[in-house]
């Protein structure tokens, strides 16, 4: 069963890596090219019908980034929304807002670094 992705959406998550934010951009460089416990991250990854921010098929693991549109009611709940679906995909979902990926990196890295040691612990 290897149904096609939707075309816009796949050229839409290619447009946005175009215009990442600055804390996306920050996460990619210590993401890319496996910098980050060797892991493979992908950015604005297709997961139908949603698209987020950083994947590692490895681990099973989302990372979404927010700013402050999501501290609305409906940011909200489309996050919780988004979350859900993940999780009954088997993912693990994660979320930090761009404020602490800029101003408190080495937090929010060895939260990641924790985490992401369990996920490959429970890969075992």
């Amino acid at each position: 069963m290897n149904k096609k992705m939707n075309p816009q959406l796949l050229q839409f998550a290619k447009a946005m890596r175009h215009v990442a934010t600055d804390a996306e951009n920050l996460l990619w460089q210590r993401f890319r090219a496996k910098r980050f416990m060797e892991l493979k991250f992908r950015r604005q990854q297709v997961i139908e019908p949603y698209i987020v921010d950083f994947y590692c098929h490895e681990i099973g693991l989302v990372i979404e980034l927010d700013g402050g549109q999501h501290n609305t009611e409906n940011g909200r709940a489309y996050d919780v929304e988004l979350t859900q679906f993940l999780e009954a995909l088997g993912l693990t979902a994660v979320r930090y807002w761009n404020s602490d990926v800029l101003g408190r990196t080495d937090v929010v890295l060895e939260d990641l670094w924790w985490l992401c040691s369990q996920l490959k612990k429970d890969e075992r």
